[in-house]
């Protein structure tokens, strides 16, 4: 029964929608109508501007933290991996925007600080490489998802954090797919484009 409670706080936490929250008190709109439609952290800054867009950022990034946090005190590592998962699951399908919400990145992101701070730092740096070589954020995020199980790998972590850098970077490329469709139609938005 404990486990079934900390797993349904991590999705509640998870599904807390920062970026439709931000937006509606600081700029009176709903984010889902504007650039591309999405609650994430890209969106926010593209959108809303710096201040609301950090403001997104940071409280997804904190959604994931505490949801290892929870599963940490609930039951110990094993649960601090599902109930990432969890949260993660929360954020891409959020009861409170009738299961909608965002890609996942940063909220992942939150989950893998929590867990394996040395691998989410190289993961960024893969994810900085590539928006600065090409300037897609959705192509950063998809190769910094990609990144982290072989990051999981080369760090040396036990297999159970292996699975889960490969089920999180499964999700995150998973919802991706429209980016994925809009990058090889020549169609995504680039960090410095006019919206369409």
């Amino acid at each position: 029964m404990k486990v079934i409670l900390v797993l349904a706080l991590s999705y509640l936490l998870g599904a807390i929608p920062v970026g439709y929250l931000v937006g509606r008190y600081t700029r009176g709109i709903d984010i889902r109508r504007y650039g591309s439609g999405n609650i994430g952290t890209t969106n926010a800054f593209r959108i809303l501007g710096t201040g609301p867009g950090f403001m997104v950022l940071g409280g997804d990034v904190l959604k994931g933290l505490l949801a290892v946090l929870i599963g940490e005190m609930g039951g110990g590592t094993g649960l601090a991996l599902l109930s990432g998962l969890a949260a993660m699951a929360g954020h891409n399908w959020s009861v409170f925007l009738g299961f909608q919400g965002g890609r996942g990145v940063a909220t992942a992101a939150g989950v893998i600080l929590a867990l394996v701070p040395d691998v989410v730092l190289a993961a960024l740096a893969v994810w900085v490489v590539v928006v600065v070589l090409t300037r897609y954020v959705s192509l950063g995020s998809i190769f910094a998802a990609a990144s982290v199980p072989l990051f999981m790998l080369y760090f040396g972590k036990d297999w159970t954090h292996v699975l889960f850098g490969l089920v999180a970077a499964a999700l995150i490329i998973y919802r991706h797919r429209p980016n994925i469709r809009r990058l090889l139609a020549g169609t995504e938005f680039k960090i410095g484009d006019r919206l369409r």
